[in-house]
């Protein structure tokens, strides 16, 4: 056997006995890089425009590309369609930027925290409490393979995609907008 088959063969044993690396989950189809910060990853995803839009205008882009940590649970486009109609063009009104920021804050916490956290943390009734940095409450209710988030209103959420790493926290996509009082 020659000196570049030995290689080539211990190259693929290498390859084969090397354990894979858990791979960012893609949001909205696009890639997610755990060497981005949430807002460099967040303008990529074509389902979190909204949010976007929103972060921006609630000028809190500066906040969220410090090194945090943050765990943010980033609303879809879709979530922010659920809310009666003009809200989101309301909320987008300089005149209400205060508002906006306290919505947005509702939905990030300060650490990063893993889904296998929230399942870990989570009491005998399958609840873990958090405080969000608006100063509400969210609760995360593990349900089985699913967690549920829910704010101070009542209303829930679904995690529908966890664990998206970035370089200064994590994101957990979620399939509603969390209402503080």
């Amino acid at each position: 056997m020659s000196l570049k088959s030995t290689l080539l063969a211990a190259a693929a044993t290498l390859a084969i006995a090397a354990p894979a690396l858990a791979a960012n989950p893609t949001v909205g189809g696009a890639a997610m890089f755990e060497e981005k910060n949430i807002v460099e990853n967040a303008v990529n995803s074509p389902v979190h425009t909204t949010l976007v839009a929103a972060v921006t205008a609630a000028d809190l882009v500066d906040t969220l590309m410090t090194p945090g940590p943050f765990t943010v649970f980033a609303p879809v486009n879709d979530a922010f369609a659920k809310l009666p109609a003009g809200t989101v063009d309301t909320l987008l009104m300089p005149e209400n930027k205060a508002m906006l920021q306290k919505v947005l804050t509702a939905h990030v916490v300060a650490g990063d925290i893993s889904a296998a956290d929230i399942r870990r943390l989570a009491g005998k009734d399958g609840f873990y409490h958090m405080q969000a940095v608006s100063g509400d409450a969210l609760s995360a209710q593990v349900k089985g393979r699913n967690i549920y988030l829910y704010d101070e209103s009542g209303t829930f959420g679904r995690i529908t995609t966890a664990d998206v790493n970035q370089s200064n926290g994590v994101i957990h996509v979620v399939d509603a907008v969390l209402v503080p009082k």
